[in-house]
């Protein structure tokens, strides 16, 4: 490993880091536009400037020279890089100089105000005063599509945004035409981006070239109030940052965990904050003569719990939806046991996820960052470009590594990277129960709901089981079986066993129970996603925070706090819990989840041993150690997954088909976006009108 002397001071490096990348290790502060950890080196903007002793009469660009390509002074001495010398003073001021020249300097009305590199570099680094006295040359604007707002005329040519959809997104929509003062970011033909992570480019942007669109003009970055957090918009558990003004939620940007998103965000997670004030449920309603009105929460409590009473607990169930966090579940499942009933399921209809192979049969084994060390991946019926873009986005990061092949059982659908087709169903499946050992070390399955969520996902998933043994997915040392989550809740409630108790009915029995007059009352936590005209005449008690499908056939409803505004636990893909914190408050009279099934408990005459929050995790832990320990997997145990392999069952013919449809649609904040309503008007050709 070389070794450089950095401002005085001498350090060893690895091979083939960057000089900026060990002026950084060293404590010297190096600025620059168009480096970026994460994307290839460009070497455009030149404001990493440092001066090498023994090199050249002049500055050296820091990000496109390595370590290795420093020579030893004559008598073997380190080499010797400077960050803060007049020369390197003069080159970064002129660089900055050139930089303003044609940059408009409208900081006033640029909503990168506050935030932005350009402003910092030119505080920092810059000079009193510019010598250019011509014209500042003026960019036309493009249309990028709803969810960034382009102002090119302030666009320094750092080219990180086209790095970034080509490189991560993987998509071929930006580029660069021109030369010279001509030269100009643009979209192909004058396209939208297609990319489900193209709100990344607004974060990546140094200047106010590329803002958020649905942000603009809103509010300024000193005026926000920012709350950590966790998304929940998919199972990834992706961590963010929600920025609010008073109890309005004003944007979503990402936070940095290596383990799990890195840096990026999907689409949906960063747009969909106007969902959460529109279509609100603020305060409970009861049904009369067929139509909701208002009630007080006395008054609602008070019907559903007599309904519950006369119906009994083996005319009653529970469905828990997909944005449910493990407390709410926690109580959920108590309540059901206090009350006798058998009949709650966490589930999509015909998923067998917690009936067998114990806790390694429903999550992510290998865990998001062990991607980066397989060395072949299958995609069993998912599309995770649907279903979580930013492990669709690791996936392709380890795929141009190389030394990795990604194949599909499934639907043939744009990844975005190259893929061998295996097939489409069951059948094909079943014939990689049959194959011998691969020849990979580090073999990986990902299998998708559109295996499991089907009549026959119990056979599909002893199958997958069945062919991971034959190939050797599973080894010492290494689990490469993994079930890939599209509900954020899902794994949470699966760890506190909101399962069918003994005699008890699955969802999809629910369902056809309901359906045939066979249940009285049906409590839906907030389960929005099932089919609601199988509910049947049954007595519908909704617990939820918007006015969607199970709002519009509830005959109580209850209203709830979403996820910006509790601090709950959720447990991620992978088997990760993290912990929720508030951003804002409930609408109106809307309380948190938690405590309306206490009180509920409680009219009911089971009002359980807890009182607060801390006391209900208590009791959790209790049943779910592994929740108390935040940011930490507890790994399952690998040798379950024999007994699923065990399972026998009849698999149908039809493909595996993934259960996301529409990526911007798939819950009822999302579903009450206009953001996600008018980007999924434009991804299938609807206009927004016809799509309100």
């Amino acid at each position: 490993m070389p070794k450089i002397k950095i401002d005085g001071v001498e350090g060893e490096f690895e091979n083939g880091l960057t000089l900026l990348q060990a002026c950084e290790m060293m404590g010297a502060e190096v600025p620059r536009f168009c480096y970026h950890d994460r994307l290839s080196i460009a070497g455009n903007c030149r404001m990493c400037l440092v001066e090498v002793k023994g090199g050249p009469p002049k500055p050296q660009a820091s990000c496109a020279m390595s370590v290795n390509d420093l020579r030893p002074g004559p008598n073997g001495e380190p080499p010797e890089v400077f960050t803060n010398t007049p020369m390197v003073k003069k080159a970064r001021e002129g660089v900055m100089e050139f930089l303003l020249i044609n940059h408009p300097l409208d900081c006033p009305i640029c909503d990168q105000g506050g935030e932005c590199d350009l402003q910092d570099q030119a505080m920092a680094y810059g000079i009193d005063k510019n010598r250019y006295a011509e014209n500042k040359r003026a960019v036309e604007d493009k249309d990028f599509g709803p969810l960034v707002k382009t102002e090119m005329t302030r666009c320094i040519q750092c080219t990180r945004c086209v790095r970034f959809t080509t490189e991560v997104a993987g998509v071929s929509d930006m580029g660069a035409t021109g030369r010279g003062e001509d030269m100009e970011i643009t979209t192909y033909l004058d396209r939208l981006l297609t990319s489900e992570l193209q709100g990344n480019v607004i974060d990546l942007c140094p200047v106010g070239a590329l803002t958020s669109k649905p942000y603009e003009f809103k509010a300024r970055p000193w005026e926000l109030r920012k709350t950590e957090t966790i998304d929940v918009m998919d199972a990834l558990g992706s961590n963010i940052r929600v920025d609010a003004r008073g109890r309005e939620v004003m944007r979503i940007l990402p936070r940095t965990h290596e383990l799990i998103n890195e840096e990026w965000i999907s689409d949906k997670t960063r747009f969909v904050w106007d969902g959460l004030k529109t279509q609100r449920l603020d305060q409970p309603y009861v049904r009369e003569m067929g139509k909701l009105r208002p009630a007080t929460w006395e008054e609602a409590l008070s019907q559903a719990a007599n309904k519950i009473k006369s119906a009994g607990s083996k005319k009653s169930a529970i469905l828990l939806g997909d944005l449910v966090a493990a407390e709410e579940a926690f109580a959920l499942k108590n309540l059901a046991m206090k009350l006798g009933i058998a009949n709650i399921d966490c589930r999509e209809p015909g998923s067998p996820l917690g009936e067998h192979g114990g806790r390694a049969a429903y999550i992510f084994n290998s865990t998001i960052a062990g991607i980066d060390e397989a060395d072949a991946i299958m995609l069993i019926g998912c599309n995770p470009r649907l279903e979580a873009p930013v492990l669709n986005a690791r996936i392709r990061k380890r795929l141009l590594k190389g030394g990795c092949i990604i194949g599909v059982v499934g639907e043939k659908a744009d990844l975005t990277y190259d893929y061998a087709y295996l097939g489409a169903g069951p059948d094909s499946l079943a014939e990689f129960a049959k194959h011998g050992p691969a020849k990979a070390q580090r073999p990986l399955f990902i299998v998708g709901q559109g295996v499991l969520a089907r009549p026959d996902g119990a056979a599909n998933l002893a199958l997958a089981a069945k062919a991971a043994a034959s190939i050797g997915v599973v080894k010492e040392g290494w689990n490469g079986f993994n079930v890939l989550h599209t509900a954020a809740g899902r794994v949470g409630a699966l760890d506190v066993c909101a399962l069918p108790g003994d005699d008890g009915l699955d969802t999809q029995g629910i369902l056809d129970a309901a359906d045939a007059g066979n249940l009285d009352v049906v409590i839906l936590a907030g389960a929005d996603e099932i089919d609601t005209s199988k509910l049947g005449k049954a007595f519908v008690i909704y617990i939820g925070t918007h006015g969607d499908a199970g709002a519009h056939r509830a005959d109580v409803i209850l209203p709830a706090a979403a996820y910006t505004e509790k601090s709950v636990t959720y447990v991620n893909t992978e088997g990760r819990p993290q912990m929720t914190a508030r951003a804002s408050f409930p609408p109106g009279d809307a309380r948190e989840d938690w405590a309306i099934v206490r009180s509920l408990a409680e009219k009911l005459g089971v009002a359980p041993e807890w009182n607060s929050l801390t006391e209900l995790r208590a009791a959790m832990y209790k049943i779910a150690p592994q929740l108390a320990e935040l940011d930490v997997i507890h790994k399952a145990d690998a040798d379950a997954l024999s007994e699923l392999a065990k399972g026998e069952g009849r698999t149908l013919k039809e493909p595996f088909r993934s259960p996301v449809t529409d990526f911007y649609l798939t819950n009822p904040i999302a579903r009450a976006s206009r953001i996600m309503g008018e980007c999924s008007a434009l991804k299938n050709g609807r206009s927004l009108q016809a799509a309100e």
